[in-house]
Parts: structure tokens; C-alpha cells; sequence
């Protein structure tokens, strides 16, 4: 006999029963069924679509579920399946290289020939590394350049965004290009994007000084700011490389903006590199594949995918789960579909989803708690599935969740993927119980209004599957949430539009 369940078949051997509420509990676990009711029954939900499944991570019997099938966006949280797919098809010993290659000759110190730069993506390149290749070069012998200088990134197509990403999002860090030839200004891996240095002037109302890292000759800075205190806003116009600095400060101050045209950049920052180590370069600058036969004069490679899932999971690195899916296909939609050949083996069903990115930033993806759950369980059978796990963010420890859940039963025995959008906010991973007992759980809120803290409702229930086996794991839990808005100094605004504070995954404004 089997019962359905809010669109889940649930087998009655397992020994489920129905609640009045439409849940679903093994027997013996009432108190958590009516604790887990009473967290959904938040007046701050009237209106939301909420989905919430728990399961044993050990047998994978449902432990709870409530509209645990229902397909709703998930924000990073598509990152779970992104992660999971690309070990499974790419491998963790998979790395992304840079090189130097021609076909040209050498004459005495010169190379006859082009002098081609091929980039596979590597989101981690740094100017740096960059120039570490031109030093290769130099050290080699060559002080001259008599051909063009090809940028080569054909490793991925020319779409720099993903489908379903909003225009407006466009200057923000979170939301940059997609490019075979990236670069990343800071220890985080933000590809795509540059530094923008706003240090005050001299007296109060004079301009400040506005500098960009690494130096380059590709975005074009115009501030009107001051030396002040009122606060000052970074932002590119939509479209262009213009980047304008308005408002005022008495405070040095970072920010991230995207660039338009990631490989425009890197020939810039490469061209300096050249420069640098003494090689003379006249010629053109083009962009094409390298030749067929083109011999490597310097090679660079990343950290593996294993080491990388790291960042990307406990920063929610967006651009790093992009760069995931063109590796597999060269594009979003090749890309996705040579990952959902694997997605089966993850629990997932192809025809069952809509996917069409790898961060989860589009609005078009629509899955399941059902399916995030299933990821979870599926993930433990895998030879990769320590070092993903331990890439996941910690309660109250490190990652997204570095500031929540500090001082209940789940800080430290919670590992779970955090995701947020406008509307739109989820937690998806494991859980150690108090009693020893291991959990899967994934709880996705649509339609959410922010002021009404949706994370506030995902630490609840958190902490309450934490306080499983406790002596007052029927009361429900006391939970310090940080509050969805936090009142931010003056200086740290500057650095962030209030857009991008607010409705996007808290890791890069470091607010949750």
C-alpha cells in the first residue's frame, strides 16, 4: 500500500503515518512533526511557497515532508547539483590551464611569429600568474615580438551570461561575465571583475583619488565624489566599461566591479606583464584560435576542481559554478546537458527539472527540496563525497554561515548550502542530531518578503533537527538569527550597492 503525499509516494512499510498538517513522520518522531508544523505555521509565511523535506541520511527514509516535491527556484542551492555533476563528469583531479604558444620561429631573441595567450577558463588567474607567464617568456630568450599577440578563448562560447540573469545585476561582482580568459583581483576568485580603490583627498571637499587593480587601460573611472562623509557609490553603467564613483568619503575604501569583457582585460594586464619583463610588442592584438601545431613556451594551471569546490561552496562563487558548466560544454546549454548525464546517478530526473545555469542566479531554473535531498544522499555514495561535504558551509563556523546559528545545537553539527535571491531563499545539507542521528534536510521558501527574515525560519528548523534526541527537543528552540538587514557603517556602504546587500547570496557582502 502506498499513501501520496503532497506529490511524494511514500511507502507505508516505511512506517509513515499522516498528520492533520499534511506531513509526513516516521512513527515515533510526533514531537518533531508538531515542532516542524509550528515553524512552517510562522504568520511571517502567509503567502510564501514553502517546501521542506527531511530525511534519515543513513536509510533515507522521510523523516518529514511538506510540498517537498513542488519545483520552485533555489537560488545557490543549484550549486549542490552543479558541484556534484562536475565531479562526477570532470573529476577532482580536473584543472583549467593558461598558455603561451606559437608557431612562429626564433631569430636570436626574437620570435617571427604570433604569439598566442589560450585561456580555458581558469577563474582563478591573477595578474600575477599573468605575469609570471610573460617572465617564462623572458627568461626564455625572447625580448621581441614581431607578430600579433591572438587571444585565444574558443575553449568557451561567446555568451557571457547565463540565460535568465537580470540586466540589472550587471555592474555587480556576484554577476559577472563568463570568459575563457578571466581574471580574478582578489584571494576570493571574484573572476571577472576588478578592484576599485576610493581613498579620500586631502582637505574635506576635495576630489578623492580613485584607482583600479591590477592597473589596466580597458575600464575608464569618472568620479565627481569628495573627501566627506556622506558615503560614495561604485557603479558600472550598463553595457559599457565606464565606472562611475559619485558621493563622498573620509574613509580609503574597496570595491568590486564587474568589467565588460573579461578577456579584454587580461590582454591589457598581459600587455603590461610584456612590458614589464622588457619584451618589445608592436604588433596587433586579435582574437582567434591558436594554430593547429603551435608549440607551449609557458603553461600555468589552477588548484583541481576538488580543491576549488571549496570557495565556491562555502563563498557561494558564482562565477566559479559558471565556469563549471562551460568546462563541461563549452556552453550554458552543452554544458548542461553533458552534466545532466549524470544527474540520474544523483538522484535527479532529467525530465523532472529545469536547469539553465550553474549558480542558480537564473530565475528560469525551477527544482525541488525533493531533488536537493536526493543530491545529498547520492553524494555519500561517491569517492569525491568527503572533500565535497567538507567544502560546504559550517553554522556558526566559516562560509555563508559563518554568523548564524551561533550557540544552539547546530553550530557545528550543520553543513549546508545557503541560497538567496529577491523573493527566494533555501538550506539544503546535513545535519548531526544531539542523539547521534545523521539527517538530510532541504528547505526552500518562493515568494518570501525579505523584511519577514526567511533565514530566521531556516535557522528554526535547523536548530530544532540539531536538537533531535535532546532532553527539550519538543519546545521549540530559541534561535539567535542575525537579522536580514543589519545596520551597515558608512565606510562598508560604500563598497556595496544597497541592491546587491540585500537580495543576493549573503557570502559576498559577509551579512549572514
Amino acid at each position: 500500500m502506498k499513501f501520496r503525499i503532497l506529490g511524494v509516494v511514500v511507502a507505508a512499510a516505511a512506517g509513515l503515518t499522516l498528520t492533520s498538517s499534511g506531513g509526513a513522520v516516521a512513527v515515533g518522531n510526533e514531537a518533531l512533526t508538531r515542532d516542524l508544523d509550528a515553524i512552517l505555521a510562522d504568520p511571517a509565511l502567509n503567502g510564501a511557497d514553502v517546501g521542506l523535506v527531511v530525511r534519515d541520511a543513513n536509510t533515507g527514509d522521510v523523516v518529514y515532508t511538506r510540498s517537498g516535491s513542488r519545483r520552485q527556484q533555489v537560488a545557490s542551492n543549484l550549486k549542490l547539483l552543479t558541484t556534484t555533476a562536475a565531479l562526477d563528469l570532470l573529476g577532482p583531479d580536473y584543472r583549467w590551464k593558461t598558455e603561451l604558444l606559437s608557431s612562429g620561429t626564433r631569430d636570436g631573441s626574437t620570435l617571427r611569429g604570433d604569439l598566442v595567450l589560450r585561456g580555458t577558463g581558469d577563474p582563478t588567474m591573477s595578474r600575477s600568474r599573468y605575469a609570471a607567464l610573460a617572465t617564462t617568456l623572458k627568461n626564455s630568450g625572447v625580448t621581441k615580438i614581431s607578430g600579433s599577440l591572438v587571444l585565444d578563448g574558443t575553449a568557451f562560447d561567446a555568451q557571457p551570461y547565463g540565460t535568465g540573469w537580470a540586466w540589472d545585476d550587471e555592474p555587480y561582482s556576484y554577476n559577472a561575465e563568463t570568459s575563457a580568459l578571466t581574471l580574478s583581483p582578489d584571494a576570493k576568485f571574484s573572476a571577472g571583475t576588478v578592484i576599485v580603490r576610493v581613498k579620500p583627498g586631502a582637505a574635506a571637499g576635495a576630489p578623492v583619488v580613485v584607482t583600479t587593480e591590477p592597473e589596466n587601460d580597458v575600464v575608464h573611472v569618472v568620479s565627481t565624489a569628495t573627501t566627506g562623509s556622506g558615503g560614495v557609490s561604485v557603479e558600472r553603467e550598463h553595457g559599457t566599461n565606464v565606472i562611475r564613483v559619485t558621493g563622498s568619503t573620509n574613509v580609503e575604501t574597496t570595491a568590486l566591479s564587474t568589467v565588460k569583457d573579461p578577456t579584454a582585460l587580461v590582454s591589457s594586464v598581459f600587455r603590461n606583464a610584456l612590458r614589464e619583463n622588457g619584451i618589445e610588442f608592436t604588433g596587433d592584438v586579435v582574437r582567434a584560435a591558436a594554430p593547429a601545431g603551435a608549440a607551449v613556451l609557458a603553461s600555468d594551471q589552477s588548484q583541481t576542481l576538488g580543491q576549488l569546490v571549496t570557495p565556491l561552496l562555502k563563498d557561494s562563487n558564482n562565477m566559479i559554478a559558471e565556469v563549471l558548466v562551460k568546462s563541461a560544454g563549452k556552453s550554458f546549454v552543452n554544458g548542461i546537458n553533458q552534466m545532466s548525464t549524470k544527474w540520474a546517478g544523483l538522484g535527479v530526473d532529467p525530465n523532472a527539472v529545469e536547469v539553465f545555469d550553474g549558480s542558480g542566479m537564473s530565475r528560469m531554473d525551477q527544482f525541488s527540496p525533493d531533488a536537493l535531498a536526493a543530491i545529498l544522499l547520492k553524494a555519500k555514495t561517491k569517492p569525491w563525497f568527503s572533500t565535497w561535504q567538507a567544502s560546504l558551509p559550517v553554522a556558526g563556523v566559516d562560509g555563508t554561515l559563518v554568523n548564524r546559528m551561533r550557540n544552539t545545537p547546530a553550530a557545528g553539527n550543520v553543513k549546508a548550502k545557503t541560497g538567496s535571491l529577491s523573493g527566494v531563499s533555501a538550506l539544503s545539507g546535513y545535519v548531526r542530531t544531539q542523539d547521534g542521528r545523521d539527517f538530510v534536510f532541504s528547505l526552500v521558501q518562493n515568494n518570501v518578503l525579505l523584511f519577514n527574515s526567511p533565514r530566521a525560519i531556516e535557522d528554526r528548523v535547523a536548530v530544532r533537527l540539531a536538537s533531535e534526541g535532546g532532553t527539550q527537543v519538543a519546545q521549540q528552540p530559541q534561535v539567535q538569527s542575525v537579522p536580514q538587514q543589519r545596520k551597515v557603517p558608512a565606510q562598508e556602504r560604500v563598497a556595496v550597492p544597497a541592491k546587491e546587500r540585500f537580495d543576493v547570496e549573503c557570502s559576498w557582502i559577509g551579512t549572514c
